[in-house]
């Protein structure tokens, strides 16, 4: 029987490549590609970026699974994340590992730092040791990323964001909402002329889509919306220098950070500055770090759902772990929401 739609993308999307597919696309000899890979300096440059193009247009990885363990993979869960810095990915990790762990699973961490470049040799290095399954931050990544991750048959999860035609199953939250709900409480408050600070927004494509959905709302309502934003990693003393750019501009009196440690250092400044808040200007962060309930003002901001975001991924690893006729969750979107709290700060 012929098949069609999406059973017959899914049996090619199953497909393995392997070294002798990359030889036959370059026109080479397996043993030529299995050097490239091992030691690249000793194939000349001509056929080297024949190799590499071959590469890169099957999408192959290698596999370094030793012997018989290659076609069971490993027992191990990768996991991508942008870095540790901002605790409530380090606290997904941690509640991950706590899931996990008791089966028998162990989690190699890797840090992309909104890097594509880094990205992709991450895919790359985690997939080469068929993993049990791969977990990756966000839905947007460069097209060699998302080539990978098309033709792999590994289970994949990605994580903190919410949207259309996941390539694997997408368990977050909707970051446009986000921004739109921090939009709203601002204005509720009387505040008309809101700022957005950020830092990296062209690669922190999160904080990008937070700040999309606060510029809408806040012009839809006819106030004042301005960016700001350093191309920095989003740091205690970036939120001072952005806070200086707040006073250069003068009457704004609503700012939503791209995250709490910005938001920490805006406070730090404003106190400096002898601008109050909230009298003056409303605060708000994002992320929920366990010092915004005890900094001064105590400041609002939106907690992500940490723990249901690990606990709906660990429960699909598990149940995939081992288990051929398990459901195959591809395109799945799991929307885990999120809370805002509301203290002093505004």
């Amino acid at each position: 029987m012929h098949e069609s739609g999406p059973k017959q993308r899914n049996r090619r999307k199953m497909q393995t490549v392997t070294m002798t597919d990359v030889a036959r696309a370059a026109q080479v000899s397996p043993s030529t590609v299995s050097l490239f890979l091992r030691r690249p300096a000793e194939v000349s440059e001509r056929i080297g970026a024949r190799v590499k193009r071959a590469i890169d247009d099957l999408g192959y990885v290698p596999n370094f699974v030793a012997g018989g363990l290659a076609a069971a993979g490993s027992r191990v869960v990768s996991i991508l994340v942008p870095s540790l810095h901002n605790s409530y990915f380090s606290e997904t990790v941690t509640r991950l590992e706590s899931i996990l762990a008791p089966q028998g699973l162990q989690i190699l961490i890797g840090f992309t730092e909104h890097s594509e470049q880094r990205e992709e040799r991450l895919v790359r290095t985690s997939l080469s040791w068929r993993p049990a399954a791969l977990v990756i931050t966000g839905l947007s990544h460069g097209p060699a990323v998302r080539k990978l991750l098309e033709k792999t048959s590994v289970p994949l999860f990605q994580m903190w964001e919410t949207g259309e035609a996941p390539i694997g199953t997408a368990i977050g939250f909707d970051h446009r909402e986000i921004g739109r709900a921090s939009a709203r409480h601002l204005l509720d408050r009387g505040r008309r002329n809101l700022a957005f600070l950020g830092a990296r927004m062209d690669q922190d494509t999160r904080a990008g889509q937070r700040c999309a959905g606060f510029l809408e709302t806040v012009r839809t309502a006819g106030a004042e919306a301005t960016v700001l934003e350093l191309p920095v990693i989003a740091s205690a003393e970036a939120g001072v220098e952005l806070m200086r750019k707040v006073r250069e501009i003068g009457g704004i009196d609503g700012v939503l950070c791209s995250n709490d440690t910005l938001a920490l250092g805006v406070t730090f400044e404003a106190r400096r500055m002898g601008v109050r808040i909230p009298q003056d200007m409303a605060l708000m962060g994002f992320g929920a770090m366990e010092y915004t309930g005890v900094c001064e003002p105590p400041l609002t901001t939106v907690r992500p759902s940490v723990d249901r975001i690990a606990n709906e991924i660990g429960k699909r690893i598990i149940d995939r772990d081992g288990n051929q006729d398990a459901p195959d969750t591809h395109g799945e979107v799991i929307d885990t929401g999120f809370e805002l709290i509301v203290r002093e700060s505004t």
